[in-house]
């Protein structure tokens, strides 16, 4: 019996992929082995992050990088990095942001749940844009000059979440906030593949970039990395580090914190709930470094060897179409679907049953209204495509 068995809690085989709520992703052994070595250790962790931003600096060409708790507590401290830049007396207010750069600009089309991480600083979200491409009444999204009407003296940031489908392209974004004066905080938690990216949004002028790193990069679920520049980077860690300290014994590293710009230690800030051991900046560092020299190439090559697995093990089920998807490029995550004709047992009963199953298995109900279930490598173990074959082809005979 395994760890969560010995204690009561049932293990899983996931085929949905990263999902927060299904504990994220599979370390690797080289991973978690670096976390219990780190464990055995203590150091200061501005020291700790400052090595960590000169990481991932290197990894992804900004300026500097942070270690946080996830991709939404690094969204929480680039907005709280813009809102006060580093003026200690600001971020002890927040998130109290009178007399502050109080508003950020996002497209409404990307709206959605996980921008509470940005309004927790205090500050009110402007939407532009009508999505009629969305609302089925038209193409058009919003537009760059749409962005630009609303940027005035409070705003602090524009918000942008990045995907395939978003719209202004980030380049259009990037222009008019700048001609502003004004940065650009780009939400990439689960841009991962293709490893590019990790420099792409930077190299399209963000200013601050967050990643996940419990997704595809296969670090430590309760881990995110922000990338950008030095300032922001700069005030997020200050918002964040323990610094009950007096200003005399007080030495961060220069790397990471100029102390000669600041006019006292500030108080903990806002970012203090986003706190991360030693040992998940240790793990989620050492995980970006394997996910970089893996490649896109070779991960998505074993990626497909899972699902091609899985695919021939439904092949052949009346009444129902599989399909392999993702599978000519190296940008994406090669998936499976399973298409049930009307009449045969409903998708998202099919899913229901194999999450009730023993062993239980995830499968993605992003389609079952379609009469499709989803099938993800990202999470699946070797052996474990054929078990989910062998459970779905059970619950179909029935």
């Amino acid at each position: 019996m395994n760890i969560y068995q010995r204690r009561g809690v049932r293990t899983l085989i996931n085929a949905k992929g990263t999902a927060t709520r299904l504990s994220g992703g599979i370390m690797r052994p080289e991973v978690t082995a670096a976390m219990a070595e780190a464990a055995r250790h203590c150091v200061d962790m501005a020291e700790l992050e400052a090595h960590a931003s000169q990481v991932i600096a290197g990894v992804t060409g900004a300026e500097a990088g942070y270690v946080a708790s996830g991709a939404a507590a690094c969204l929480l401290l680039a907005t709280a990095a813009c809102v006060t830049g580093l003026e200690p007396g600001r971020m002890a207010r927040l998130p109290d942001t009178t007399g502050m750069k109080n508003e950020v600009v996002v497209v409404r089309s990307q709206r959605n749940f996980y921008d509470h991480a940005v309004r927790a600083v205090g500050i009110r979200l402007v939407e532009v844009g009508l999505p009629d491409r969305f609302a089925g009444a038209g193409v058009r999204d919003a537009e760059a000059w749409e962005i630009a009407d609303a940027i005035t003296d409070r705003t602090a940031a524009v918000f942008y979440v990045a995907d395939a489908a978003a719209r202004p392209p980030l380049a259009a974004v990037v222009k008019v906030a700048h001609a502003a004066g004004v940065p650009v905080i780009v939400d990439a938690a689960a841009q991962l593949p293709p490893q590019s990216n990790l420099r792409r949004f930077i190299e399209l002028g963000a200013d601050l970039v967050a990643f996940s790193g419990g997704k595809a990069l296969n670090g430590p679920q309760g881990t995110g990395i922000l990338c950008g520049r030095r300032d922001p980077i700069m005030a997020a860690a200050l918002q964040h580090l323990d610094l009950d300290i007096s200003w005399e014994q007080w030495s961060p590293p220069a790397t990471l914190i100029d102390k000669d710009r600041l006019k006292g230690v500030p108080q903990h800030g806002i970012g203090r709930p986003c706190k991360v051991g030693k040992e998940q900046v240790i793990g989620v560092l050492t995980a970006l470094e394997l996910f970089v020299a893996e490649g896109d190439a070779a991960r998505h090559q074993r990626w497909r060897g899972l699902m091609e697995t899985l695919a021939n093990g439904l092949q052949g089920m009346p009444g129902a179409e599989v399909a392999l998807h993702g599978i000519e490029s190296t940008d994406q995550v090669p998936t499976v679907t399973l298409t049930l004709e009307p009449g045969r047992r409903p998708a998202l009963d099919l899913v229901i049953a194999l999450q009730d199953g023993s062993p239980a298995i995830q499968a993605d109900p992003l389609l079952c209204d379609q009469g499709t279930v989803t099938f993800n490598p990202m999470c699946l173990q070797p052996g474990e495509a054929e078990i989910v074959a062998a459970a779905v082809r059970r619950l179909l005979s029935l």
